[in-house]
This record gives C-alpha cells, structure tokens and sequence, in this order.
C-alpha cells in the first residue's frame, strides 16, 4: 500500500472534484423536480425535463458518486492518512452514508418522473433539496476540523 502514500496528493485532489461534481448534480436534480412536479403530464416541458433529469443522473451524479467513493476508499487505505480512533471519521462515514441514500432516492423518485407517476409535490422536492446541503455541511465540518 505505499504506493497510495505516493499518489496521496493525487488522490485527493480526484476526491473533492468527484465530490464537487456529485454536490452539483445532488443539489440540482431535485430542483428540476421542483419544476417537473408542476409540469402538465405529457407537457414538453415534463419530457424535457425528463431528458434533463436522465442524462444529469446516468452521466454526472453517478459517475461521480462512484469515483468518490473509489477515491475516498483509498484514502481511508493509504498508510497514515486516517486516525481510526478518531471519533469525527465515523460521523463523517455516516452522513456519507445518509448522503447515498438521499441519492438512491433522487434515482427513484426521477423513475416515477420517467413514467409519469410521480406523487408528491413541489414543495416536497423543495425541502428534499435541502437535505444534501445539511449533510454536506456536516461532512466537510467534520473533515476540515476533525472536532473530536
């Protein structure tokens, strides 16, 4: 594993870009919902919207999803990097976690778009656009500072 120790810098540098191209798409997507839930079925509006929100998923969130993950994971492997007694790394671990889940969902709820049967409302995806940022908020604290 001492190669990981010396592409470190590296590897880093392709983790918070991955990161920051997964926040854009996490941030955006469920704003086009926004637009799409009060979109007539059928409209040209909805199946643009429909396109838009396909190709911002398949291309860009879960690719880069997955190269943080890939990055990340080697980051957590190379030798003196993390401190696995330090408490703040599994909260960190867990708002990870919650911030894949809130992307599972963001998978779904676009299907239910794809087949116009989507059932909840703007206002939902309003508030559901908040919950990446609070997460985000909570992963990068936890990173910068390692509070505890």
């Amino acid at each position: 594993m001492d190669w990981l120790a010396e592409i470190h810098l590296w590897t880093k540098a392709l983790h918070i870009i991955s990161i920051i191209a997964w926040m854009a798409g996490m941030l955006y997507l469920p704003r086009l919902f926004v637009y799409h839930a009060d979109a007539a079925k059928g409209s040209e509006l909805s199946e643009t919207l429909k396109v838009m929100e396909r190709r911002l998923l398949r291309a860009i969130i879960n690719p880069a999803m997955i190269a943080a993950f890939i990055f990340g994971t080697m980051l957590l492997l190379t030798p003196g990097v993390v401190d696995w007694s330090a408490g703040w790394l599994y909260v960190k671990l867990f708002f990870v976690a919650g911030l894949s889940i809130v992307h599972h969902l963001l998978a779904r709820w676009r299907k239910r778009f794809e087949r116009d049967e989507n059932v909840h409302s703007a206002r939902f995806y309003r508030w559901n656009n908040e919950i990446p940022t609070l997460l985000m908020i909570g992963i990068v604290v936890l990173a910068v500072t390692k509070a505890f």
